[in-house]
């Protein structure tokens, strides 16, 4: 089975790309990354289109988003185009959602490939729908998700053979926007467990644990608004990554109610998950939280939306908690009832070790792709394809 992957930047399916690396079938992987910044695969298998990303990359860095927005969609069909002219023959071609139409087009037409549209979030549409609903709550103007890349990314879920999601929250979506179930495969994504795995907790202090971009999307208005109103003593909150700009009048309310840490390497998170004594992720939509395996893989438990493929990861109750979306309430009170039952907390966040080692990391993700792709494949022998 020969397998060409594409990615325009540094997601999960890079991890895809070293999973089909490692079980042989990998052809070629297609990147508008710098080839030194892929690691884990042969650099001969690689081939490197940064040219585009790597001034929209200056931009965002540098604090210049109207830029970088103007460049996104450009980069977006330079890449495309760039990858459909040089496309290795292969069985299957994997490329991460809105960047490989015409790539798609050019599989199917050249190599007869299975062509799979990977969208590590929920519907573009339902995203654009709930998102708009939510800036109008905060009563922050919403630009919305660039139309010609919402036409590019319907268009791929028409055309290609199969749409990979990460969870059961991201099934619904598509479903939900007249998308055929039986066009629709789910597999949840892996962790790291030699990066991320239980390190010593430094202090006996009860630590709420936010991780990612402190945004919108992400509902940290609801995590903070849980904190204020759970009055636990000597409660502290940590926010790590980046923050949006358009949060800080959100966060302003907030203030001293809580810490951020800012971007840190990859390789610190497990020592800062491992100080803390419950993850939230209070999403308004996330394909899959990664840093829900990612803290469960430490020993933590877990308080999730309902929109975030916390179903697919753990049970409610047994490793964590499952809430609604835009419920500072539920929060607040999961908050308070694992600071008052420290047992249950502990047992938890034992629970949630071993329920993500069970589920085997990121190769479970490569093994049921490639079991997947097999699958489909000889459904299209089967059907004279």
């Amino acid at each position: 089975m020969k397998i060409c992957v594409a990615s325009a930047g540094p997601f999960h399916v890079f991890d895809l790309a070293r999973q089909m690396e490692r079980l042989g079938h990998l052809t070629r992987f297609y990147t508008a990354y710098p080839r030194f910044k892929v690691d884990g695969l042969p650099a001969a298998k690689v081939s490197s289109f940064p040219w585009i990303m790597g001034p929209a990359a200056l931009a965002g860095r540098f604090g210049l988003p109207g830029l970088r927005e103007r460049l996104n969609f450009p980069m977006i069909e330079t890449f495309d185009r760039w990858m459909a002219k040089r496309l290795a023959p292969c069985d299957v071609f994997h490329c991460l959602s809105s960047f490989g139409l015409q790539s798609h087009r050019a599989a199917r037409s050249r190599h007869g490939a299975l062509t799979v549209c990977d969208r590590g979030s929920s519907h573009i549409t339902f995203q654009n729908e709930i998102l708009r609903e939510e800036y109008e709550r905060c009563g922050i103007p919403y630009r919305g998700i660039d139309a010609r890349i919402v036409e590019r990314e319907l268009a791929e879920y028409e055309f290609c053979d199969l749409i990979s999601v990460p969870s059961s929250f991201s099934i619904r979506s598509f479903v939900e926007k007249g998308v055929a179930r039986d066009k629709l495969r789910l597999n949840p994504l892996g962790v790291d467990l030699s990066m991320f795995h239980p390190m010593p907790k430094r202090d006996a202090v009860f630590r709420v644990l936010f991780v990612g971009v402190t945004s919108v999307q992400k509902g940290v208005r609801y995590l903070l608004e849980a904190v204020s109103n759970a009055q636990i003593p000597e409660l502290e909150t940590w926010l790590i990554g980046a923050i949006d700009p358009e949060m800080r009048p959100i966060l302003a309310r907030y203030e001293n109610r809580f810490r951020a840490l800012g971007v840190l390497p990859h390789t610190e998170l497990a020592g800062q998950y491992s100080q803390a004594s419950v993850l939230v992720l209070p999403s308004i939509q996330d394909g899959f939280g990664l840093v829900m395996a990612q803290a469960m893989a430490c020993g933590v438990p877990v308080i999730a939306t309902t929109n975030t493929g916390a179903e697919d990861l753990f049970t409610d109750g047994v490793e964590g908690f499952i809430v609604p979306i835009r419920d500072g309430a539920a929060i607040a009170d999961k908050i308070v009832f694992l600071r008052e039952h420290p047992e249950v907390r502990d047992a938890m966040g034992a629970a949630a070790l071993a329920r993500v080692r069970a589920l085997g990391g990121w190769n479970s993700y490569g093994e049921q792709m490639a079991a997947m792709y097999q699958a489909a494949l000889a459904a299209c022998a089967a059907a004279g394809r």
